[in-house]
């Protein structure tokens, strides 16, 4: 029986060239700067932004809470949406380890009105919690998949350069916002303070993320790593995989986003009302089951039972991911599965 996995968009099997690049990989001790594979990646990744700095992470959750800890002081305000990743699936840790609190807003499929962060923007000097930063989420995970229109962030931008707030990018699947809107990288480095990028999702690298900033700042993001226990040694044989990443996989997102259209289309003819097709505007695919007589854990039962593998997130709703490991055939054998599945 074949085996499709759609629960995330991880890769799990590194290409040959990636595994190349990490067994032959140079490296040194980060933690002192001397890895030259890994400053080779992070002047790579931010030269592609067109920002001064990166420093390699273990994870995006680590990326993005280095971020805040860096723009928001203990006891300050993060004002985000309500379903952004850094509030729902990073287990409180901008409370625990930063001392932040944070206010969210709830936003169309996660994308913030500029109108409602002007609103919402709280100064100082009136007896509440200032907010010191805004956060967004491009692509937006539980938002399926959406991308910002490139106007409305940069809309975004200006209501937080006129706030004088900073601006963070939770930007894991940005890649993913710049190919489905053919818009350069360093358009998007230009609008934030801070800016996130994962290499082990949609771009199929093991291990790793990066945050982007000023020089000064990411100086101070690698004292933050450390002390969250993310200073790692030899870790240029991550960064190998993840140069190859980011030099060989970007380009080929929009074929992720095809096959995802093709599971959106194949699920919606199958059972009407699942899926909003023209949602559908990268690698991510909800099916809602609303109204169906199937669970979320019911679909997701039987989908396993027959090899297609899908992500839960919530009591009536399923994601489904495309990736490097789903090729057409992959999607052939899944759009069927599922729609049988959805008409059983």
């Amino acid at each position: 029986m074949r085996r499709v996995e759609l629960r995330s968009d991880t890769f799990t099997r590194p290409t040959r060239a990636m595994r190349h690049a990490m067994a032959t990989a140079v490296v040194g001790d980060d933690v002192y700067g001397e890895d030259p594979t890994v400053n080779e990646l992070e002047q790579t990744v931010a030269g592609m932004f067109g920002m001064a700095a990166a420093v390699f992470m273990p994870t995006g959750s680590m990326g993005n809470q280095v971020a805040l800890q860096l723009l928001v002081p203990p006891g300050d305000e993060l004002l985000t949406d309500a379903d952004a990743h850094v509030v729902t699936y990073e287990l409180g840790a901008a409370a625990r380890y930063g001392g932040i609190q944070t206010r969210t807003v709830v936003a169309d499929r996660g994308v913030l009105d500029p109108a409602v962060v002007a609103a919402q923007v709280r100064p100082d000097g009136w007896g509440t919690v200032p907010t010191r930063a805004v956060s967004v989420e491009n692509t937006h995970n539980r938002g399926g998949g959406a991308v910002y229109p490139f106007e409305t962030l940069a809309a975004v931008g200006s209501v937080c350069r006129d706030a004088g707030v900073a601006l963070h990018c939770d930007g894991a699947r940005l890649w993913h916002a710049a190919v489905a809107q053919d818009r350069p990288l360093p358009a998007y480095g230009a609008l934030f303070d801070t800016l996130m990028v994962s290499v082990s999702k949609g771009l199929a690298a093991p291990v790793g993320s990066l945050l982007l900033g000023g020089a000064d700042l990411m100086a101070e993001a690698r004292a933050v790593r450390k002390r969250l226990g993310g200073g790692m040694r030899q870790s240029g044989v991550l960064a190998a995989a993840a140069l190859v990443a980011v030099r060989d996989n970007v380009g080929r997102l929009a074929d992720d986003h095809a096959r995802a259209r093709r599971l959106a289309v194949a699920c919606a003819d199958a059972a009407a009302g699942v899926v909003d097709v023209d949602a559908v505007e990268t690698n991510i695919v909800v099916v809602d089951l609303a109204g169906h007589p199937l669970d979320a854990r019911d679909f997701a039962a039987r989908a396993a039972d027959r090899g297609v593998h899908v992500g839960l997130l919530a009591p009536q709703r399923v994601r489904l991911l495309t990736h490097l490991d789903v090729d057409d055939d992959d999607i052939a054998y899944a759009a069927d599965v599922l729609a049988g599945v959805l008409q059983s």
